[in-house]
């Protein structure tokens, strides 16, 4: 396996990032056309109105948790531990963060929210798990 692989789940997360942002561009030029918030609410957040938050919350969320999903794959790919399992595990994570980021940004519904963020912390962590495995030879 080429442990370049690694990086194809970090970019499909700089993706979601992305997407995260025009959302939130979009949802802030809108609440600014329909009169519902003046650009100067976008000072503090806390004037924000609740259809822009929601996305500037989630923004936040993804430099969060995913800083450790970043290291670990550089982590990985350093010491040549990238194979089918870290590589299913990477995926498996990006997966959890882009149904979070859905869920945050749709409806909001905080069970499947967290539901999706439990499960990518669980998957996350064996990965990190296996890495320490991997340090140790054990794998």
């Amino acid at each position: 396996m080429r442990q370049t692989a690694i990086f194809w789940p970090m970019l499909a997360h700089v993706l979601l990032v992305y997407i995260v942002y025009l959302v939130m561009l979009q949802r802030r030029y809108l609440a600014v056309k329909s009169g519902e918030a003046r650009i100067s609410q976008y000072k503090l957040r806390s004037t924000e109105p609740a259809s822009s938050v929601t996305v500037a919350n989630n923004l936040i969320n993804q430099f969060e948790l995913p800083v450790l999903f970043h290291v670990l794959c550089l982590a990985l790919f350093v010491t040549n531990g990238v194979n089918y399992l870290t590589l299913a595990l990477m995926w498996l994570f990006i997966v959890t963060r882009y149904v979070h980021a859905w869920v945050h940004l749709d409806r909001n519904y905080m069970l499947h929210r967290s539901r999706a963020f439990f499960l990518g912390a669980g998957i996350l962590l064996i990965a990190w798990i296996w890495f320490a495995l991997h340090l140790l030879g054990l794998v």
